[in-house]
């Protein structure tokens, strides 16, 4: 099977110390959660599994992603990566679209997936518009390992940045991710925005570090980041 460099960071994710924190967000009312390299990979797995099983995504197709920087959105690019999809951080056509605002979600798409951000969300929280997937009433009855029913392209296109620069798979790691020391725990506040969260998680798990991700209304105080551990660079 061809390999790409994310499926060789979510094979790292659930290999070697795969119960140490590897992502933990930190939002509204009090929200905390802490996500394992394992329970990660799990997530990740499960949402590429819907994406190939449901929607019959296949290499070289297209995500959007129209979400906040939050966990469920550094998930659902993962899962795009690794199944080889280019992972679309801003508007145009696309194959898909998750998105925590499906009402207010133009028709540049094919497959809508709408995507409650609580944590503890079973379903989506009101009516859907017609044809719209249900995130989080289906992901949980996916499989835990991802198997691709084809290989990924790496010389398919990954992401194309904010500066308008194209980023193949191959070239994710190198050409996309911040690097940052060995074993960092970095904080990431979310209104980076989501490009700058998910270049630097990929770089800080890529050097086996974590990320601790903060929404905006969440005070950043001394005794969380203490709590948290916060070190590297």
């Amino acid at each position: 099977m061809t390999s790409i460099p994310a499926l060789e960071l979510t094979a790292a994710l659930r290999s070697g110390n795969s119960t140490a924190p590897r992502l933990t967000w930190y939002g509204p009312d009090s929200e905390r959660v802490e996500l394992s390299g394992r329970v990660l990979d799990n997530w990740v797995a499960k949402t590429s599994n819907l994406l190939q099983d449901e929607l019959d995504a296949e290499p070289g197709m297209r995500l959007r992603l129209v979400l906040p920087a939050h966990w469920k959105a550094l998930v659902w690019a993962l899962a795009g990566w690794q199944l080889g999809l280019e992972t679309m951080l801003d508007g145009g056509q696309a194959d898909f679209l998750a998105t925590d605002n499906p009402a207010g979600s133009d028709g540049q798409y094919d497959a809508g997936v709408a995507v409650a951000l609580p944590a503890l969300a079973m379903r989506w929280g009101g009516d859907l518009p017609a044809g719209w997937l249900d995130y989080a009433a289906e992901v949980r009855s996916h499989g835990d390992v991802f198997m691709p029913h084809a290989d990924p392209d790496p010389s398919a296109r990954a992401v194309l940045t904010s500066q308008g620069r194209s980023v193949l798979h191959q070239d994710l790691i190198t050409g996309f991710a911040v690097p940052h020391t060995e074993g960092a725990r970095l904080h990431v506040p979310a209104d980076a925005g989501l490009e700058a969260v998910l270049a630097n998680a990929l770089g800080a798990w890529q050097q086996g570090g974590s990320i601790v991700l903060t929404h905006p209304d969440v005070a950043i105080t001394d005794k969380l980041m203490a709590d948290e551990r916060i070190h590297g660079s």
